[in-house]
């Protein structure tokens, strides 16, 4: 069983910046695909971006694709999602997702796909 701890959530103004960071315990996540969700309240749970197991490839949806980075460091063997340009419609908790991928340039976009995920992190951006 892989445990995923997100980190770096919290309060932001519209136009500012946060930086979340994925991690394993115990372990790294350079042998995982991985991907970013978030969950508004009342809405379901949907995808914000995924990296491929070396990361050479990434994918984002169409609502943060120019706003967001989502980048592995390969020292750390952690994931990262650089969220720039936030929004109050960006509020929402935010999940990584694992799983081992089936080819190393997968990536996953749906919620069915991952196995593993973390507790979520809130962040707020306020107008």
């Amino acid at each position: 069983q892989v445990e995923l701890v997100e980190s770096g959530g919290g309060l932001v103004q519209a136009g500012g910046s946060l930086r979340l960071s994925c991690a394993a315990s115990g372990r790294t996540l350079s042998s995982y695909a991985v991907g970013w969700f978030r969950q508004a309240p009342g809405k379901d749970r949907e995808f914000v971006a995924a990296i491929t197991l070396t990361g050479r490839n990434t994918r984002y949806a169409e609502s943060v694709k120019g706003r967001f980075t989502v980048s592995r460091d390969d020292i750390k063997g952690t994931v990262s999602l650089q969220m720039n340009s936030l929004k109050p419609e960006d509020t929402a908790v935010y999940y990584c997702a694992a799983r081992l991928p089936e080819y190393t340039l997968i990536y996953y976009l749906s919620v069915d796909d991952y196995r593993y995920w973390g507790q979520g992190t809130q962040v707020t951006v306020s107008s």
